[in-house]
């Protein structure tokens, strides 16, 4: 079955050349397009994408709301992967808060357009860990979170979650987390998903951004 992506953003050039490089893959197939973040609940109900690649700054409902939105109102949401103009980027930061699974630079070369979006899709690797570390470290807390910090407490994670998050933390796929601590894949697969489910995150993306807003994980 191919991955279907929903394209949004108010740009219809934008649009245009995702859908091109997208759709000449055969394992992607492109659904939809919109417009505005405000159209994103309605076509997402309709058309149950698997990724919805949507511009983090619209005149509307701008990316930010438009992810809260969805993941508030659709069960089984889809991932979220924000299309944006600047990677060090304060709109960036707040829609990974949101919920978002990762970012794509609108100015990325299409075979890391592509790959981004099928990692995404799979949510087994942190997308661009560098610029999430990057992004937190300029737009965090630093660790200084209190709700991030008493949600870290709460969890109280074992020695091997914690050493997994670490290693999530710095991009390490399910594959490679395995191969550095000489466990299977499915071993690792099962404590992602005791960390995740410790911290009540969506994904390991908004477990990494829990990690460093605790002061868990330093992000410079």
């Amino acid at each position: 079955m191919p991955v279907t992506v929903l394209l949004v953003d108010d740009e219809p050039l934008v649009r245009a050349g995702l859908r091109a490089v997208l759709a000449a893959q055969p394992d992607i197939e492109v659904v939809g397009e919109a417009a505005d973040g405000a159209a994103v609940i309605p076509l997402v109900r309709q058309l149950r994408p698997d990724v919805v690649a949507m511009d983090v700054r619209m005149p509307l409902m701008d990316g930010i709301e438009a992810t809260r939105a969805l993941l508030r109102t659709v069960s089984d949401p889809p991932k979220i992967l924000v299309v944006t103009t600047f990677e060090n980027d304060e709109y960036v930061y707040e829609a990974l808060r949101a919920g978002a699974d990762g970012f794509l630079l609108k100015r990325a070369r299409p075979a890391e357009i592509v790959h981004a979006v099928r990692l995404v899709a799979e949510g087994e690797s942190l997308l661009f860990p560098a610029s999430v570390r990057q992004l937190a470290a300029e737009y965090g807390d630093g660790g200084g979170n209190p709700a991030a910090r008493a949600a870290m407490e709460r969890a109280a994670l074992t020695e091997r979650e914690a050493e997994v998050l670490r290693l999530m933390a710095r991009g390490l796929s399910n594959a490679e987390i395995a191969e550095r601590l000489i466990v299977g894949t499915e071993t690792v697969k099962s404590h992602v998903s005791a960390v995740l489910a410790k911290l009540g995150a969506r994904d390991r993306t908004q477990a990494v951004i829990a990690a460093y807003e605790s002061g868990f994980v330093a992000p410079g």
